[in-house]
């Protein structure tokens, strides 16, 4: 609603994760290179983690979208909250198995012919599971299986949670397949400011963008350096400044926006951590 007045050509401050806006912090770079050459090099099993809301569906996005079609074949899985033999059933569909069979056996069967197929083609056949910490155990071993599949690469993401799933001696087994761990961060007080401005620009608008750096400071005490967080408090403040009809975003519209979503904390403002956004300084502290 607001993008007209502000001359936009789309939502920069979206939920949906689009790796068109993807803002690469070097900790990002690092994970995205890590899971792409860890792809490429045939590591056979990656786990990504990271906080709620810190990017990790936008980076194996973005990793889709670098590694080349007729290199690397991917089977999606976003909702691992199957049984495992719905596991395998999506894993198939994921590489273009229509026609699914009845037992379980038999998919094991399907699986390994499409792998044989990829592979044959030069391509490297990866199953991709997002929302891991979401899974059974009896999914996870399952997951495992799926590494016996000599060519079969596996890449899962998700929240922190996941190492406690991960910490169960009933999971030992998968663990110890592991070759590579990766997280996402959410950002530095700086990458706020770089974030919001990418964003913003990437959308259409005009840097250095509406918000003052009073108003960036404050998003970075209600966000906690979430993008996610930072996203929605962005979009209603722009909302609110809009309604009023002024061409900036203030602190008052931060504030606002934050009390419309209840994020009172945990992060609040303290004088014991210095940080600079544009030329403004401040202090933060992470409670």
């Amino acid at each position: 609603m607001y993008n007209q007045f502000f001359g936009l050509r789309e939502d920069p401050f979206n939920l949906t994760p689009d790796s068109r806006f993807l803002y690469l912090t070097w900790a990002q770079r690092r994970a995205l290179a890590g899971l792409t050459y860890a792809l490429l090099s045939r590591k056979r099993c990656v786990v990504l983690t990271g906080d709620v809301g810190t990017g990790k569906t936008t980076l194996i996005a973005a990793a889709l979208r670098c590694l080349p079609a007729d290199r690397v074949r991917f089977s999606v899985i976003a909702n691992p909250t199957l049984t495992p033999e719905e596991l395998l059933e999506s894993a198939l569909l994921g590489f273009g198995v229509t026609e699914i069979p009845s037992s379980k056996p038999q998919r094991w069967t399907a699986l390994e012919r499409a792998v044989a197929q990829e592979e044959a083609q030069g391509r490297v056949p990866a199953v991709v599971i997002d929302e891991a910490q979401k899974l059974s155990l009896e999914a996870l071993e399952e997951v495992r299986l799926l590494g016996n599949l000599e060519a079969m690469q596996v890449v899962l993401a998700g929240q922190k949670e996941f190492h406690r799933l991960l910490a169960r001696k009933e999971a030992q087994p998968f663990k110890q397949r592991i070759a590579l761990r990766l997280t996402t961060d959410p950002l530095s007080a700086e990458e706020v400011g770089e974030y919001i401005s990418h964003r913003w620009t990437k959308a259409g608008g005009t840097p250095p963008g509406p918000f003052e750096p009073q108003a960036v400071r404050t998003i970075v005490l209600y966000s906690g350096g979430i993008p996610r967080l930072i996203n929605v408090i962005c979009d209603n403040a722009l909302m609110t400044a809009c309604a009023e009809q002024t061409a900036r975003v203030e602190e008052r519209h931060i504030r606002q926006a934050a009390a419309s979503l209840d994020l009172s904390g945990p992060y609040e403002a303290a004088e014991d951590a210095e940080f600079e956004t544009g030329n403004h300084k401040g202090v933060l502290s992470l409670r």
